[in-house]
């Protein structure tokens, strides 16, 4: 019988608060409130959040996938 390789990797390592998505949005975990440009405070009790880095979704602060239809220089 063979186990899993979580079984043989020891503990997992802790989580990020925020990942970099390259090219993408800001990944940010757990319930937390995010400030827009405008200073207008924004609460997310998602257990993932998208934040657009490309400036240009238009469902900002949250990242709507706009650059994805990006030219790669334009792209954060």
């Amino acid at each position: 019988m063979t186990g899993s390789s979580a079984e043989h990797d020891g503990p997992a390592a802790p989580r990020p608060d925020v990942v970099i998505c390259p090219g993408g949005p800001m990944l940010v975990f757990g319930d937390l409130v995010v400030e827009d440009a405008d200073g207008e405070r924004h609460r997310t009790h998602r257990p993932v959040s998208a934040i657009c880095r490309c400036g240009r979704s238009a469902a900002a602060p949250w990242c709507d996938g706009t650059h994805k239809a990006l030219p790669d220089k334009l792209r954060p």
